[in-house]
Formats: C-alpha cells, sequence, structure tokens
C-alpha cells in the first residue's frame, strides 16, 4: 500500500521512504532552494510545493510511484527535476527582465507571449514573488489569466496581496479579495497579518481597521495577529471604541482570547477614564473564569488613578491583595504616585512606609514618587530628608530622583534654591540633558538669561550642546517672557550644520514675534521656515493670521489663509475658529458666516467655541435676534456648553432684549454647576438696568459680591447709568461711592452716566462739581462728557458759560459730535449771540455736519430775532429743501420779521405754510 503524498511549505518528503533516500532528498531541496528567491528575502518555498507541481504528467506521476515502491531510481528522477526547476527559473528571469524593460503596454505583452505563452501557475506566482510594483504586478496578474484562460490558485492570489503589503498600496485590495472570495478561498494567515501590519507600519490604523471589516465583508477570517497587531497598535493611539470593536469580533469568530488581550483593552478605556467600559470588561473577563493578574491589578490601579478615579485605584489595591496577589513594587509605586497626584499625601507617606518595611532593598522609583510628591506639595524639607533616608539605606539617589526635585523647584519659582539642589547633585549622579533643561526652562522663566546660559555653555563642555531641544526651550521661554531680541539672538547663534532648527523652534519665535506687533519679521521667519524644507503647522498658519488681524492688517491675515490653501496645509479646527474670530472682529460679518459654513466643508464638525464666535460676531454685528435659533440648534445637536458659550448666548438675549430668556439661562447654568462669572452677571445686570428692572438688577449685583465674584467698573456702571436714567440719583451716588471704596476708579463711561442723570435732574451745579472730581482723579472728560455738562448749561440758560466749555473742549482738542455742535448754536441763538451762533452753524455744516430740525429752527428764530430776515428766510428755505420740521412758533417769529423788514413776498410764502401746518395739526386732533 502506498504511503500518503504529504506536502510542507519548505519541501516535498514521502513517508516510509528508506533512510538511503535522505541524502537525495536533501539535493531536490537545495536545487528548489535556488529557484526564484525574491530580493525581499521572500522564497518561493514559502508556500506549498503542490503550486510548482498542479498538474502531475504521466511520466513524473510513474516515478513517484517507484520512489514509493521501494524502486532505486531516485538519481535520474531527481536530476530530471533540478532540471525542470533551473528551466521554470529562467523563465521567471526572462519574464521579469522584460516586466523591467518598461511600462506596461503592447509591446510587453508580445515580449511576454514570446517568452512564455502558456505561463504555468509556478511561473506566474515566482514572478509575482519578485515584484515590486503594485501597478505591474496587477497587470501580469491580469495577462497571465487571460492568456492561459485558467483561474490563478489561492498562491497566486497571495503572492500578489504580498505586494501590496510591501508596497503598503491598497488600492485594488478589495477587488482582489472580493475575487477571491467567489473562488472559494481567502489569503493565508501570513498574508492576512502582513497586509494589516503594512498599514500599520504606515500609521494607517483606520485604514487597517477597514481592511479586517473588508476580509469579514467577504467571509474571510482574518488572522488572530491580525487582531492583535491592529489592537495593539490603537492602544498607542488611544482608539479605545475600535480596539472593543476589533475585540469582540476575535470572540465571533471564536478566538480564544487571553487575560494580556483583555488587560490591553481595559488599559485604553481606563486611561481615558471611562470606567463604566473598563469594569464591564473586568466583568466579562471574571464570567469567563480568567483569573485577574498581578499586571491587570497594576494597569487598572494607574489608569484608573491618572483618571482621577483614586478611591477606584485604592478599591483595586485592596482587591489585589484579598485575592492573595502580594503588591510588588509597581503596584506600590502607582498607588503613592496617584495618591499624590491627588494631594492625598498622608495616604501616600503611609503606603510607602509600609513598602519600605517590606523591603530589604530600597525601591529606587517609590523613592522618586515620593519625592516627586512632597515637591509638588511644596514639602521640600521632607523630599531633602527622603534624599537623605535613601543615602543611608545604601541606595544612591539617581538622576531621575533629582530631576523630579528640579521640576517642582521650578514650578515653585524657587529657582536659587534648585541652583544649590543642582550643584549638590553632581555628588551622586551625572547631571543628564533633562536635568540642564529643567534648569534652563525655569532661568529663562525667571528672565535670568545670564545664569542660563552659563549652564548652557557646562552642557556645551560635557558634550550635551548643541541640541534642538535645548535652543526650542530657550527660545519659547524668552519670547514668552517678552525677551524677543535675546530669542532671536540665540536662534540666530545656531550652526545649522550642527543643530538645525524644527518646527517647534520656528513656531515659537514667529508667535513670540506676532504678538509683540513684529508681524513682518514673523512672516520672514515663514519664508525662512520654507527655505528649510520644513512644513508649517496649523499652529504657525493660526498665529500669523491671528496676529495679522491684531495689527489691523487683515488683508494680509487672508493672504496668509490663501498662502496655506495654495501650499496643500491642512488646518486644525483652532485654527478656523480663529480665522473666524478675527474676520468678525475686522467687520466683515457676511465672511465670518461664510467662514462657519467653509468648516464643514474642511470636514470639520463645529464645536462649541464655533457656535459661541458665530453668536457673539452676529451680535456685535446687530444681528443679536439670530442667536436664538443658534443656541436651540447647539443645544440640539448635543453639545454640551461651557461658561463662555453661555456667556456669549446670554450676551446675545440681553443685546437683542430678550433679558427673561437671559435670566433663565443663568439659572440654568447654576443648575449644571457652571459658575456665573463676572462677564454673565454684567450681561444680565446690564439688560435689567436698560429695561428700568433695577431692583432685580441690584438683588443679582449683591448676589454675585456673596458669592465672592470679582466685580468690575462695568457692572457698577451699568447700574449707575440705570438709576441715573430713572431719576434715583441718590442710588446712583450710593454705587459710585462703593465703587472707589473697593479701590477701582470709574471710568469715564462711568462719570458720562452720572453726569447725564444730574443734568437730566437739572442739578447742573451737582454735575459741574462731579466735572471737577473727575478731573482730579486723573479721568480725562471726553467728547460726550463736554456734550452733556454744555447742555446742561444751556438746558438752564446758562449759555455764556456753555461757550466756556466748548472753548475749553477745543483746547483739549477734543472734536464736537452733532449734538454737541447743535446744543451749542441753539444756545448761542436763544442767549441772542446770533453772530457766533451763526459762525458754529457754517463751521458745522462745512465739516459736513446735517443739522437736524431743533438746530435748523433755533437758528432761524435768532436770525430773525436779530432782524437778519433775509438771512433767516434763506435758512427756512433750506430746511424745507432738507425735509426737516418747521415749527409753528418758528413761522410766527419768522413772518413777523419779514413783515418788519417789508419782504411780503417772501412773508406770504411763510403764512401759506404756517395755514398748511395748522390745517394739519387741526385734522390730526380730529382724528
Amino acid at each position: 500500500m502506498k504511503e500518503p503524498y504529504v506536502k510542507t511549505p519548505g519541501f516535498v518528503y514521502l513517508t516510509g521512504l528508506r533512510s538511503q533516500y535522505d541524502l537525495k532528498r536533501t539535493t531536490v531541496f537545495a536545487n528548489c532552494k535556488r529557484f526564484s528567491v525574491s530580493n525581499n528575502g521572500y522564497s518561493n518555498f514559502d508556500r506549498p510545493v503542490s503550486s510548482f507541481v498542479p498538474e502531475r504528467n504521466p511520466e513524473f506521476s510513474s516515478r513517484l510511484e517507484n520512489v514509493q515502491n521501494g524502486v532505486d531510481n531516485t538519481h535520474g528522477w531527481s536530476e530530471a527535476f533540478s532540471n525542470k526547476l533551473e528551466g521554470l527559473r529562467q523563465t521567471v528571469d526572462n519574464v521579469c527582465k522584460i516586466l523591467q524593460s518598461g511600462p506596461w503596454g503592447p509591446s510587453i505583452e508580445i515580449a511576454l507571449s514570446k517568452c512564455d505563452e502558456n505561463p504555468s501557475t509556478e511561473v506566474v506566482t515566482g514572478v509575482l514573488r519578485r515584484l515590486e510594483d503594485v501597478n505591474t504586478a496587477l497587470n501580469y496578474f491580469g495577462w497571465a489569466e487571460k492568456t492561459t484562460l485558467r483561474a490563478h490558485c489561492p498562491e497566486a492570489y497571495n503572492s500578489l496581496l504580498m505586494v501590496m503589503a510591501r508596497t503598503r498600496n491598497f488600492e485594488n485590495l478589495e477587488q482582489i479579495l472580493e475575487e477571491m472570495s467567489l473562488a472559494g478561498f481567502g489569503p493565508s494567515n501570513t498574508v492576512s497579518i502582513e497586509l494589516v501590519a503594512g498599514c500599520v507600519k504606515k500609521r494607517k490604523l483606520k485604514e487597517a481597521f477597514d481592511l479586517i471589516q473588508t476580509m469579514r465583508k467577504f467571509k474571510i477570517r482574518p488572522a488572530f495577529s491580525a487582531y492583535t497587531t491592529v489592537i495593539g497598535a490603537l492602544s498607542a493611539v488611544q482608539e479605545p471604541d475600535l480596539m472593543l470593536t476589533l475585540f469582540h469580533q476575535m470572540q465571533e469568530l471564536g478566538y480564544e482570547v487571553n487575560v494580556h488581550l483583555f488587560t490591553t483593552v481595559i488599559r485604553a478605556f481606563a486611561r481615558e477614564g471611562r470606567v463604566d467600559a473598563a469594569l464591564s470588561l473586568l466583568d466579562e473577563m471574571k464570567r469567563n473564569a480568567f483569573d485577574a493578574d498581578i499586571v491587570l491589578y497594576n494597569v487598572c490601579i494607574d489608569c484608573f488613578g491618572k483618571a482621577g478615579k483614586v478611591d477606584m485605584a485604592w478599591k483595586f489595591f485592596h482587591e489585589l491583595k484579598a485575592h492573595g496577589i502580594l503588591p510588588d513594587d509597581v503596584t506600590y509605586t502607582s498607588m503613592i504616585g496617584v495618591l499624590c497626584k491627588a494631594y492625598r499625601l498622608n495616604e501616600a507617606v503611609d503606603l510607602f512606609e509600609q513598602l519600605e518595611f517590606n523591603r530589604t532593598v530600597p525601591c529606587a522609583y517609590a523613592y522618586n514618587t515620593m519625592i516627586m510628591g512632597y515637591g509638588s506639595a511644596g514639602k521640600f524639607d521632607e523630599a531633602y530628608s527622603l534624599l537623605e533616608r535613601q543615602r543611608q539605606k545604601g541606595s544612591i539617589p539617581s538622576v531621575i530622583a533629582y530631576n523630579s526635585l528640579l521640576t517642582c523647584l521650578g514650578k515653585k519659582q524657587r529657582v536659587d534654591e534648585a541652583l544649590r539642589i543642582f550643584q549638590e547633585m553632581r555628588k551622586d549622579a551625572a547631571p543628564n540633558l533633562s536635568t540642564y533643561n529643567i534648569l534652563i526652562d525655569m532661568l529663562c522663566r525667571a528672565r535670568k538669561l545670564d545664569v542660563a546660559l552659563e549652564i548652557r555653555n557646562t552642557m556645551e563642555a560635557v558634550g550635551l550642546f548643541p541640541n534642538v531641544l535645548t535652543v526650542n526651550i530657550m527660545v519659547d521661554r524668552l519670547c514668552k517672557a517678552q525677551q524677543l531680541d535675546e530669542a532671536c539672538s540665540i536662534f540666530e547663534a545656531m550652526d545649522h550644520k550642527v543643530c538645525r532648527p524644527n518646527e517647534f523652534t520656528f513656531c515659537s519665535l514667529i508667535d513670540g514675534l506676532g504678538r509683540r506687533g513684529r508681524v513682518d519679521d514673523a512672516y520672514k521667519l515663514y519664508e525662512q521656515m520654507l527655505d528649510f524644507d520644513l512644513t508649517p503647522t496649523a499652529i504657525v498658519y493660526t498665529s500669523l493670521i491671528r496676529n495679522f488681524f491684531m495689527c489691523g492688517r487683515k488683508e494680509d491675515g487672508h493672504k496668509i489663509y490663501k498662502e496655506m490653501v495654495r501650499q496643500g496645509a491642512s488646518p486644525d479646527l483652532t485654527l478656523l475658529n480663529t480665522y473666524m474670530d478675527c474676520v468678525f472682529k475686522s467687520g466683515e460679518t457676511e465672511k465670518g458666516r461664510s467662514m462657519f459654513e467653509e468648516i464643514k466643508t474642511w470636514g470639520f464638525t463645529p464645536d462649541v467655541r464655533s457656535y459661541s464666535i458665530l453668536i457673539h460676531g452676529l451680535i456685535k454685528a446687530g444681528c443679536a435676534r439670530e442667536t436664538y435659533e443658534l443656541f436651540y440648534a447647539m443645544k440640539e445637536q448635543g453639545y454640551v456648553l461651557d461658561t463662555f458659550a453661555y456667556n456669549t448666548v446670554i450676551d446675545g438675549f440681553c443685546k437683542s432684549g430678550k433679558v427673561n430668556k437671559a435670566y433663565q439661562l443663568l439659572e440654568e447654568m447654576k443648575v449644571k454647576g457652571l459658575e456665573p462669572t463676572v462677564v454673565t452677571y454684567g450681561s444680565v445686570i446690564d439688560g435689567l438696568a436698560k429695561i428700568d428692572r433695577l431692583d432685580e438688577a441690584y438683588m443679582l449685583f449683591e448676589e454675585a459680591k456673596s458669592k465672592g465674584v470679582p466685580l468690575n467698573v462695568v457692572i457698577y456702571s451699568s447700574l449707575v447709568d440705570g438709576f441715573g436714567k430713572v431719576g434715583r440719583i441718590d442710588e446712583a451716588y450710593l454705587i459710585m461711592e462703593e465703587l472707589m471704596q473697593k479701590g477701582l476708579s470709574p471710568n469715564v463711561y462711568t462719570w458720562n452716566c452720572l453726569l447725564d442723570a444730574l443734568v437730566k435732574a437739572e442739578e447742573i451745579d451737582e454735575a459741574l462739581v462731579c466735572f471737577k472730581s473727575m478731573k482730579e482723579l486723573k479721568c480725562t472728560p471726553n467728547t460726550f462728557t463736554y456734550s452733556i455738562i454744555i447742555n446742561g448749561l444751556c438746558r438752564v440758560r446758562k449759555f455764556n458759560k456753555a461757550f466756556v466749555f466748548w472753548q475749553e473742549m477745543q483746547k483739549e482738542g477734543l472734536t464736537p459730535n452733532m449734538i454737541t455742535y447743535t446744543t451749542m448754536i441753539s444756545g448761542l441763538a436763544k442767549a441772542g449771540n446770533v453772530s457766533e451762533a451763526d459762525k458754529l452753524f457754517q463751521k458745522f455744516q462745512a465739516k459736513g455736519g446735517k443739522p437736524d430740525s431743533a438746530c435748523y429752527n433755533t437758528m432761524i428764530e435768532g436770525l430773525s430775532i436779530a432782524n437778519r430776515a433775509t438771512e433767516a428766510y434763506e435758512l427756512f428755505e433750506e430746511t424745507r429743501l432738507r425735509g426737516c420740521n418747521i415749527y409753528t412758533k418758528t413761522c410766527v417769529i419768522l413772518l413777523d420779521a419779514l413783515h418788519k423788514a417789508e419782504c411780503l413776498e417772501q412773508a406770504a410764502i411763510v403764512g401759506a405754510i404756517l395755514r398748511e401746518i395748522a390745517k394739519s395739526q387741526h385734522a390730526s386732533r380730529s382724528l
């Protein structure tokens, strides 16, 4: 009876053969090994040998039977087989040369047909093994199938997929997988793993995930390692939901998941603080009779602790001990670190003491963590004591311990102490790059550049400088400390051959210069960045756009955005939000609206800040009524509103007169646990004051004070204005008094509100006293201030004194507004100083001013009384042409003046108009 024919990936062997055949079989293997080894190390023997001999001819079968029956004619058979393999190898070589000779086309196809008009499966597979170009592989694959009219075998498909994996080109992958599925087979496990690994190496993790889903779509079972490879890669970039999907798919396919895999997925959810999902996985693991090990417990303690779930971390620590598992150094160190970060220092100390008691050899990591804990809490004496205790126990403090301590000293800005520790450190450990960078960081923040440069020189002496990280720290910190010239000098002193600036270097300088208004210098650096073949990030473009707009150069800001698009750079949502904000603030409302839509065009979903910017921009443009719809659009889309969003919407409601809705939102904020800020209270108080709901406004004012909200001048001014407008002068005074008692200085708006209230109450003497106090307190009056005083003096007919203030205003270089002009003109005219009034009137018109009806009527009356009837009549005609109202009293005074001047024709016209006015008034009264 014949022994079964067995196929293996490496070579063919026949069971039951005599031992003397072993040597011959080795020869066959050696010959086969020579056949078509591709240049990436893959051999054709990575596949079953059956693909070399898919159809056995009678001669081959006869020889095989002889070998199996013990007839010793293997030498001749082996030689024939070797000759055949040599022929196949030669054919594969020739085909590959043809394929590499030029682009695919009819000439290539003709050459292939001449070389091998009926390519065998072995040749096709051998060629595909060698090819490195996907398009060439696909063309040859299709040509072979068309030429032979024979479907490809699984090995040929696998070889083609391997080309895709090697080149990481998966454009036609789905089509190939579909063909394989229809043919009833799928990729081998090796190929499946390589395909996924190709995506992972290219950092295309979403594509790797989709690739597995595509396999499932065509009923192809992805390999176990394909799943674990993608899950591991997704873990590194924190994609727990995708990881969980793959994890559940593995379970559906019947793969046996282990504790390590559970740990990987649990870690991802725990790191994000998604307690429910992590605990659900833990429960599932227990239901499947898996026992949690020390690694899983350590992961849970560390991740839940870092996510702020300290009590949950404690629970795992105690549960681990309850299950008879001894906490190791990692367990203790993780738990101590969690407690220190939660400022539960006493518990951390107790746990550290417990660890120290149970260990004969000190745990260096625990000491480092505890030292960092003391440092973060500002307990530096305890930290120094712990360093000394570590030495006494025979464990020399490491550079990590000292770096931890220096970091904490830097955060507390205890620079001199940090320098002392740095000197002491050298007795125990050699400072490393991190040590020097920590020191340079804190020294630059403290503006001690000379000492920072000394440290840099020390680094250079020990061979740790130049390096771009240290340069970046110095440049960034100096920019933030507004020492721009020093930052630029460090940048310019860089030897670009030894230490080349990177994106971060340029980003810090560009932003630093731009924020200080040196936008042209910032743009030159941007151009230099491009010359260095560095790709500007979205942060760089955001900085340039924002700073150009802030400098009032909005056209340049727009150019930067267009340049970003032209360079093919991809903006982030922060950039788009910033650009939209700048556009609105520059008064381009419609462009701001279109930018909101453009956010969606870029593939982003507008966030709470996007909506808040849009609402704020529309409010500033006088479109406050639209905020209502936008606010509810945000709510419908499930956005969680933050304080900034609430403040923006509340301000919009107040400015559009929907004060009740604003009040409701203020209460909603409190219910949701968001503390109203000074901006929140300011908007609602101002809204209530403007509609004379002053008692409610004052109640909110008192509420804000009771909550410790730092009230500003704006809120006090709103109340002064509100109380003043309704004539509650005493309360307005009390608010002003409280403002000054709080150490705040009333601004010009506050004074104007009080002065206006006093003038309207005809308390002009008190208003003049306030005006004097205002100047004594170094608050410079503005145009509105003088207008209020001039108007008040004119109201009580103190025209000459009003004119004195008019002259003072001119001396101060203030330009009167229309109200001031008309008030002063009217006042002078009423006082009989018609000549001066007329001069002002002519000057006002020459400057493009447009007098109102009151001003025209007053001037006509003044000129008439001064017996300048002809001029009065000319002004009367001008008033009519401009469409301004003519008062009855004015007509009567002018008519009288015209009669006296014997201007009878003009008097007749004025008389006719007077009769028309009388008829019109009579008709309106009868209605």
